[in-house]
């Protein structure tokens, strides 16, 4: 069997019951992380969330097509590879794969073995990846020039030199992460210690193998011990089951944590940083996070602003991700520069990032144009939302009191949406029902996801 690189995670895109959950097994037994997604809703949420090892997705799904999917969703990904899964394999579909932007394809049913073989095959393909941002460039200036960025550059250091637990919050690919790091490498002597990511959305599912990576077992130590006197960040911290949020609520109160199986207290004595896109009070509302642990976190909140709301950086951060991924051999024409700064960036500088290297990793050189960047067409300026510009569009005065309830629906659903920057998922848990319930109640409406 082909040895899968350390660290390497999936997301499967598959409404199938049955065929997901034993890709699901197989591949978290192979020590893969994996995230299912059953719809192309819930797929798109994910990825907009995680950059995977590999994406797996089906072509028919129960709310759209796979195809159209991985389409539109390709200049996002950046260089992830994406394999595309079908029951009604061929060659004239594997041909409009291929041209969509997969970089694979494999026809149902297939042995979990393939799957591996390929993640093994891609992480040889790109033997010498661009690894995230590094502490040591954490203080690039690309990206912090803006009116919010400066703020919340003077909010980082007034508490670095402090040991209170940050929260960071924000959209999506907005920074949080590139923030966390800026904030590490302000606090002084930590700046020099370790700084350690623990992504809680790809934690083992298991609650003992998920306490073993952070807590250790059997002598050896775990991520919490690994970060030293540096620091600790928590990405996707609302991602955490329950039993997992007592034991860092401990480890939060008690500044101590045991290793699984051991009664002698371990001092931590790094800096507590943790990150989210939920709406945590919802989350608290609802029952899927504990209050107590919010309060802990939450010592000190600092909200990333999204993408939008500073666009004279997407020049900025587009020729650093340029220079980053070709090493300066390539340039942006004209007309990319002015698709760039008219497309929204629902995904923030995450989409940009990934649309900059992809079009890198597939265009000719060394000129890049608009449809490197945009393959899906030209970009467009997405409205903002009626709520942000005050220009509402009044919706015909209701008769019935059915119509009434609709449209006072259609309202509030507009602006939860508008809240959560559109994503669905965030949406349906501010809501308190199901990404299928609201879907469903979405298109009975007449609302669009977008």
């Amino acid at each position: 069997m082909s040895r899968v690189p350390a660290g390497s995670s999936v997301v499967i895109i598959e409404d199938d019951p049955v065929f997901g959950q034993a890709l699901v097994q197989r591949l978290r037994l192979a020590a893969v992380a994996t995230h299912w997604a059953r719809t192309v809703a819930d797929g798109e949420a994910l990825l907009r969330r995680h950059r995977p090892s590999l994406v797996l997705c089906d072509i028919r799904l129960p709310d759209g097509d796979g195809e159209t999917l991985i389409a539109r969703l390709m200049p996002e990904l950046g260089g992830v590879p994406v394999v595309a899964m079908t029951a009604y394999g061929g060659f004239e579909q594997a041909v409009r794969l291929v041209r969509a932007g997969a970089d694979d394809y494999l026809a149902k049913p297939f042995p979990v073995a393939r799957v591996l073989e390929k993640l093994a095959a891609f992480a040889r393909r790109d033997a010498a990846p661009v690894e995230e941002e590094d502490p040591a460039t954490a203080l690039d200036a690309a990206g912090w020039r803006s009116p919010p960025m400066r703020t919340l550059q003077a909010a980082l250091e007034r508490v670095a030199a402090a040991d209170a637990t940050v929260l960071l919050t924000g959209e999506s690919g907005a920074g949080k992460g590139v923030a966390a790091r800026r904030l590490h490498a302000l606090s002084g002597p930590r700046a020099g210690a370790p700084f350690v990511v623990v992504d809680c959305a790809a934690l083992p599912a298991g609650v003992a193998e998920a306490e073993a990576a952070l807590f250790g077992r059997n002598g050896t130590s775990g991520l919490v011990e690994a970060a030293g006197s540096g620091t600790l960040f928590l990405d996707e911290v609302a991602e955490l089951p329950p039993p997992l949020q007592l034991r860092l609520l401990r480890l939060t109160e008690e500044r101590s944590f045991n290793r699984p199986g051991s009664t002698t207290p371990t001092r931590l004595h790094a800096r507590v940083l943790a990150a989210t896109n939920a709406d945590l009070a919802a989350r608290v509302a609802a029952g899927a996070l504990r209050a107590d642990l919010l309060f802990r976190l939450s010592v000190v909140t600092l909200s990333v602003p999204p993408l939008r709301e500073r666009p004279g950086e997407v020049e900025d951060l587009a020729g650093h991700f340029l220079h980053r991924f070709s090493g300066g051999s390539a340039s942006l024409g004209e007309d990319a520069q002015a698709a760039l700064l008219a497309h929204s960036w629902p995904g923030n500088v995450r989409e940009l990032r990934n649309r900059v290297e992809r079009a890198v990793l597939l265009a000719e050189p060394p000129r890049i144009g608009t449809a490197d960047l945009f393959p899906e067409g030209p970009a467009a300026e997405v409205p903002a939302p009626a709520e942000a510009t005050g220009l509402a569009a009044p919706e015909p005065e209701p008769g019935s009191l059915a119509e009434a309830r609709d449209a006072a629906e259609r309202t509030h659903i507009r602006r939860v949406l508008a809240r959560c920057g559109g994503r669905i998922g965030d949406a349906a848990e501010a809501l308190g029902v199901s990404r299928t319930t609201l879907w469903d109640r979405m298109r009975r409406l007449g609302l669009q996801s977008r």
